[in-house]
C-alpha cells in the first residue's frame, strides 16, 4: 500500500486554533489539488478526532473527476480510525456516498459496532485497547486500497509516521500565523525524541499565497 499524508499548515506550523476551530489555510488552487490528489486514491482515512471536529464528507468537490485516474465510478472510500466507536451515528462520512469503513479496537463494545454498521459503516477490528495501524491497513488492503490519501489529524498523523507507515508527505504551507502552544500540529502525539523520520524534499511549488513542499519518506534518523 503507498500512504500520502496531506496536511495545510500555517507558516508557524500549525493545523487550527488552539479551540481546534477550522481555519482557512489555502486558497482554490490547493483545494483543487488536494481534489485531484483525493481522486487518485483509493480510499480517505482521517482520525475520529477529525471527525468529531470538523464532521467533513470526504467526498470529491469535483464530481466530474471521480474515477479520473482509479479508472472506476465514484469517490474513494472513507476510513475513519475510531478505536473505541466514538464516530456520531450522524456524521456525513456515514451517507451513502461513499463506502466507509470504521476501524475500531477490541474496547469498543458490540452494541457499539452494531450501531455504526446500521448507519452505514463497514465496521471491523484491529488491535486490542487502541487501533494497531500496521494490521488496519493490511486488512484494507483486503478489501482493494492500494493508494491511501490521509487528511489528518495530526494525532493520526504522528502515528501513521511512529509506525513507520507513512510513504509521501504533502504539506501546504498557508501565509498566515496561528499562533497558540496548544494549537495542532501536522504531527502530534507525544513526538518524537531519539528516532525521527528522515524526509527528502522532493519538489517545492509556490500554490496561491503559499507553498507546497513534497516529500517522500526515507527512513529513521538517530539524534
Amino acid at each position: 500500500m503507498h500512504v500520502v499524508v496531506n496536511a495545510a499548515a500555517s507558516a508557524d506550523g500549525k493545523l487550527s486554533t488552539r479551540r481546534r476551530e477550522q481555519v482557512t489555510i489555502s486558497g482554490p488552487d490547493d483545494f483543487a489539488r488536494v481534489d485531484r490528489l483525493r481522486a487518485a486514491s483509493d480510499a480517505v482515512l482521517v482520525g475520529v478526532g477529525t471527525v468529531l471536529a470538523d464532521d467533513p464528507h470526504l467526498t470529491l468537490d469535483d464530481p466530474t473527476r471521480e474515477g479520473e485516474t482509479r479508472g472506476d465510478a465514484g469517490n474513494p472510500a472513507r476510513v475513519v480510525v475510531d478505536s473505541s466507536g466514538r464516530t456520531p451515528l450522524d456524521a456525513r462520512v456515514l451517507d451513502d456516498a461513499a463506502t466507509t469503513y470504521v476501524v475500531v479496537a477490541g474496547e469498543a463494545t458490540a452494541d457499539r459496532r452494531a450501531a455504526l454498521a446500521d448507519a452505514g459503516a463497514e465496521v471491523f477490528v484491529a488491535g486490542d485497547e487502541r487501533v494497531a495501524l500496521p494490521e488496519a491497513l493490511s486488512k484494507l488492503g483486503e478489501r482493494g486500497v492500494g493508494e491511501l490519501m490521509v487528511e489528518g489529524g495530526g494525532e493520526i498523523i504522528y502515528s501513521l509516521f511512529e509506525a513507520e507507515l507513512v510513504d509521501e508527505l504533502s504539506l501546504y504551507v498557508g501565509s498566515l500565523v496561528i499562533g497558540g502552544r496548544e494549537a495542532p500540529t501536522p504531527a502530534d502525539g507525544p513526538g518524537f525524541v531519539e528516532s525521527f523520520p528522515q524526509l527528502s524534499l522532493r519538489d517545492v511549488t509556490r500554490v496561491d499565497d503559499g507553498v507546497l513542499l513534497q516529500y517522500d519518506v526515507v527512513g529513521r534518523s538517530e539524534r
